[in-house]
């Protein structure tokens, strides 16, 4: 398999996450992703080939390996770094979506009409559930592969020997694992890094969470401090949502203007994505 495309295009993804993203995506590309295609593919080659047992049986020996390896290592490892990269790029078509909406306003307005985003890349709005909805699927993706291993392979570790008895064997008989250490060694390395990559989903979430909580009091105090100081002053409701959502575009400024204005400004615009 070809990974190549994914490291080309999860690159871009550094530019919109935040520092325990950046580490999530290295640690995915050098020990998941480099390891697996350098030394885990090699390890689990031979798997069927040197899968011996002690019997003549016709048949017995692929029926043994059948039941005790329903799924490779390595195909299931293929599928869970698929589905756990393939989110990142969710965020990467929204910002690509924003900039050409960016780019359809400005020609349909005029360089001069003022801008609907900012930043396209910062995580407001739209983007902002985007990338969370993205941590909590990357997350529930390797929470269930770990549950899926641990259910086909008690504790994740191989037995150099197993017992078999399923048909056409003609009774119990020893079926042996080749190099049982190596593959244990490397299993129990995938299993770490993808709890680590689930650890640093999940603190990345808490981040996020708590930085836009914290964004929200702190608009709803800066709405009371100003309800304070102009008791005769009306805010219309738009204007009060506007205020607390944090998605807020200012036509024909690059710059956002402080959290107390002297006047409600009328020219303040609030998008979705």
């Amino acid at each position: 398999m070809n990974w190549s495309i994914f490291e080309g295009l999860l690159s871009g993804v550094n530019k919109y996450s935040t520092a325990f993203g950046r580490i999530w995506l290295s640690l995915v590309f050098i020990f998941r992703v480099l390891v697996y295609l350098v030394t885990a593919e090699r390890v689990w080659s031979d798997d069927h080939k040197d899968f011996d047992c002690n019997t003549l049986q016709p048949g017995c020996s692929n029926v043994c390996f059948d039941e005790f390896f329903p799924v490779s290592h390595v195909r299931l490892w293929a599928l869970q770094l698929i589905l756990v990269t393939c989110p990142s790029l969710l965020v990467v078509m929204h910002v690509a979506y924003r900039e050409v909406q960016e780019k359809r306003h400005r020609e349909a307005h005029g360089e001069n009409s003022g801008r609907l985003y900012l930043n396209p890349g910062k995580k407001r709005g739209g983007l902002w559930w985007t990338y969370v909805c993205s941590l909590v699927f990357k997350a529930s993706v390797d929470i269930a592969f770990l549950y899926v291993f641990h259910s086909l392979y008690p504790k994740y570790i191989l037995p150099p020997v197993v017992k078999c008895h399923a048909d056409p064997c003609p009774n119990i008989v020893d079926c042996f694992i080749s190099k049982p250490s190596e593959k244990n060694i490397f299993t129990l390395f995938m299993v770490a890094t993808a709890a680590i990559c689930i650890l640093l989903n999940l603190v990345e979430l808490i981040y996020l969470v708590s930085k836009r909580c914290h964004e929200c009091l702190a608009a709803r105090k800066a709405q009371a401090m100003y309800t304070g100081h102009h008791p005769h002053g009306t805010t219309s409701s738009c204007k009060q949502d506007d205020l607390l959502s944090g998605d807020l575009i200012f036509l024909g400024s690059d710059s956002h203007p402080p959290l107390l204005p002297d006047r409600p400004r009328d020219h303040v615009k609030k998008t979705i994505l």
